[in-house]
């Protein structure tokens, strides 16, 4: 039997030991709960940071890397920043911040063509009525030249002629690169007429010499009559602005494997890699044509390049330097786009510059006469290189020509272009006899066209379509 004081001992025992046992699982609890409390407050601290990195990438994407994305669209050489946090590039949300930019700029792309669109169609539209409204006042001036026979005003009267020309070349311009039709379609003409012909559209045009090496009678099909001399206006134009103006402009025509190469080299300042590299670009016509991406304000001409190069299939090269230290534009006409003219049947303009080529015919006796100087003192014979027809509601114009220094406005009359050609200008004529034979010559040309209004070899005198020559060999 057990004593009671060795039960009492043991119960004590016990006691002692789950006592000891509670008072270990107590502490193995509370180190536990001292653990957790430990990870709930790092937890806590690291979501903490969490979402202040992530408000912080959130405001960086949208003060910075949003705006610099839709710049980017409109400048490409523009860099976007990256996030703040390089560690989110491949995790779910750096994706999820990139594809915030690639919608940015997507839409940005979207809505810039079409409000650019909408600008074009307006430009056109404006440019449309301009180029009536300057198509009439052309053909008021062609009337008041036909009218008086007071030489000084008629001088007056053709150089508001000129001015107006150079006016409806610019809205010509701005209409082809608002995606406008040319506006005039020609019969098949002479090359050289066709780039003289775009060169007596430009104030400068005694400045450029132009140097024909075709085959006589090299001409090109009726639709790119006017591309053609629209792009060699603007090459010119670009080439005269951009030399001193006591320096030439040489235009030389070659023939090449696949066609003809209009080549044109200006002594100016030239043009550094990325300007050159631009304006190559834009004559290429392979990117889409935005009026936000031609400066303010706008610079047209390498545009509007560009737009006939692509529909005409034409070639143009501003690559290359000049030999004379500026810029060499070069425009190629491939063979599909030329034809031939006899030259006997319908001549060139006898302003226009001579070929250097022998013909087949006097390739045995006598080289062909050299081309005449860029700015002759007589005046030159008049001849068209295309007969204009315009849309029913596009009045046709004409061209003005220079004498003197003075532009010139006469009527193609092949009948009475060899005379002229041949006839020795006096030295020095009075104001009488200027006036007389200002009205001789009226006389004649009016008679000249009621005949070849008769024999069906031209319009009438009231259609709005006469041809001028300019000085220098300068066609339109």
């Amino acid at each position: 039997m057990i004593e009671l004081p060795d039960l009492v001992a043991g119960g004590l025992a016990a006691g002692t030991l789950s006592a000891l046992a509670l008072g270990g699982g107590l502490l193995r609890l509370r180190r536990q709960q001292t653990r957790q409390r430990a990870e709930i407050t790092a937890l806590r601290t690291q979501l903490e940071g969490s979402s202040r990195a992530f408000t912080a990438e959130v405001d960086h994407l949208a003060a910075r890397r949003v705006p610099a994305a839709a710049r980017q669209v409109a400048h490409p050489h523009l860099a976007v920043p990256g996030p703040l946090q390089p560690l989110t590039f491949g995790t779910p949300l750096g994706i999820a911040l990139e594809n915030v930019l690639l919608a940015v700029r997507s839409e940005v792309a979207e809505q810039r063509t079409r409000v650019d669109a909408a600008a074009q169609a307006g430009m056109r539209g404006a440019t449309r009525e301009i180029q009536a409204a300057l198509y009439r006042l052309q053909d008021a001036l062609r009337g008041l030249q036909q009218r008086y026979d007071d030489p000084e005003l008629t001088q007056t009267l053709f150089q508001l002629d000129h001015e107006n020309e150079q006016s409806l070349r610019r809205a010509q311009v701005a209409a082809v690169v608002c995606g406008a039709w040319v506006g005039l379609a020609r019969e098949e003409s002479h090359l050289v007429d066709a780039v003289t012909g775009g060169q007596a559209r430009l104030a400068g045009y005694h400045r450029v010499q132009v140097h024909n090496h075709l085959e006589p009678g090299t001409a090109l099909v009726s639709h790119a009559v006017e591309p053609v001399a629209i792009i060699v206006a603007e090459l010119l134009d670009n080439a005269l602005r951009h030399s001193a103006p006591d320096t030439d402009v040489v235009v030389s025509l070659e023939h090449v494997h696949h066609g003809v190469c209009v080549t044109i080299d200006d002594a100016g300042l030239g043009m550094t890699q990325d300007e050159r590299d631009r304006a190559q670009r834009l004559v290429a016509g392979t990117a889409p044509i935005l009026l936000t991406d031609l400066g303010d304000p706008p610079r047209m001409g390498l545009a509007a390049i560009g737009r006939l190069t692509r529909q005409f299939d034409l070639g143009v090269d501003v690559s290359s330097a000049s030999p004379y230290g500026g810029v060499r534009a070069v425009l190629r006409v491939d063979s599909h786009l030329l034809s031939h003219l006899d030259p006997a049947d319908r001549p060139p303009a006898p302003s226009a510059p001579r070929t250097t080529r022998r013909t087949s015919t006097a390739s045995t006796t006598a080289p062909a006469s050299p081309a005449p100087p860029a700015a002759p003192a007589a005046p030159a014979a008049s001849h068209a290189y295309g007969t204009e027809e315009t849309a029913p509601d596009t009045p046709r114009h004409h061209t003005p020509r220079d004498a003197d220094g003075l532009p010139q406005r006469r009527r193609r009359t092949r009948a009475a272009a060899a005379p002229e050609r041949s006839a020795p200008r006096p030295p020095a004529r009075s104001p009488e006899e200027a006036a007389a034979a200002l009205g001789a010559l009226q006389s004649g040309t009016a008679a000249a066209r009621s005949g070849a209004g008769t024999a069906g070899e031209g319009p009438s005198p009231a259609a709005h379509d006469t041809d001028h020559t300019d000085e220098g060999g300068a066609a339109r």
